[in-house]
């Protein structure tokens, strides 16, 4: 079933505050709050909310630098890119990685003490020929602008 007016309205509350009560979601789209938990239920079960968590002060978290890698395999074989995103998935500071299209195959956001601490790491990486990585391009982030908060939902009209 297509998503109605409602489901978005609750998909989009959600995403702005996870931790919203029934109560205030059943205001927020005229429905009582049991009508309103059994939607967000069936939304849970049919896949469209993965799960729920907290966002982190990152200033709380003491110092670290944000640094985007674009990152070359050798080749494009499967296994070539199964061994690397599986190595990305294991690897802590990794807090994103996306496979891309262009001069590059991933586009990786990592998260470290500082730039030593990613020198050491991506060294480490280069030197493992099992992940296949032929070159890291590094840009550094001075400043967070927008940071990812959710995905549109635009509201359809009944």
């Amino acid at each position: 079933m297509p998503l109605d007016p409602t489901d978005r309205k609750l998909l989009a509350a959600l995403q702005r505050d996870g931790r919203a009560s029934m109560e205030a979601l059943s205001q927020l789209v005229h429905l009582s709050a049991r009508a309103t938990l059994n939607r967000v239920r069936k939304l849970e079960a049919d896949g469209h909310i993965e799960g729920y968590r907290a966002v982190l002060a990152r200033a709380s978290l003491g110092e670290h630098v944000s640094v985007f890698a674009e990152i070359a395999l050798k080749d494009q074989r499967r296994a070539t890119a199964q061994r690397f995103e599986r190595h990305m998935l294991a690897c802590p500071e990794v807090v994103a990685c996306y496979l891309i299209s262009g001069r590059y195959d991933y586009l990786v956001r990592v998260a470290c003490r500082d730039l030593a601490h990613y020198r050491d790491l991506t060294s480490v990486w280069l030197d493992d020929v099992t992940l296949g990585i032929e070159k890291i391009m590094t840009n550094t982030e001075l400043q967070t602008v927008k940071e990812f908060a959710g995905f549109p939902l635009p509201l359809v009209k009944p």
